[in-house]
């Protein structure tokens, strides 16, 4: 199995459950501005990310709970590799509407805001 990007949850932003359960997780690397960090879920790289990017089928782990990556922005990975940030949609699009963005299959909302907690991990995989 390919790692692509294995990271672990710093800080959950004051806002960022009220996204998440809408379906969307906005992922920053510690240190990102405060009004950023207000709706994001902040990370330190433990492993990656590959220079190369993952393709629709990968697995996308948050804690325990699992998506199918469905769709990858021109600039989605560029950004997790330059700035550790990416915004995933649980959307099950294959056509993400930036190009900074991953779309995801659709998961269970109330199982993805338990599952981010400081500690847990966040692994892109296939």
């Amino acid at each position: 199995m390919k790692t692509y990007l294995r990271t672990e949850i710093t800080a959950v932003g004051k806002d960022a459950a009220d996204l998440v359960e809408g379906g969307v997780l906005i992922l920053f690397a510690e240190g990102a501005p405060e009004e950023l960090a207000e709706v994001s879920v902040l990370h330190r790289v433990a492993e990656g990310p590959l220079d190369e990017a993952p393709g629709p089928g990968a697995e996308i782990l948050v804690g325990g709970v699992s998506a199918i990556l469905t769709g990858l922005g021109d600039l989605a990975w560029n950004k997790i590799r330059d700035i550790g940030h990416v915004v995933i949609n649980f959307n099950d699009s294959d056509t993400p509407d930036r190009p900074g963005e991953i779309c995801a299959s659709v998961v269970n909302s109330e199982a993805l805001v338990q599952a981010i907690h400081s500690g847990k991990e966040i692994v892109i995989r296939s």
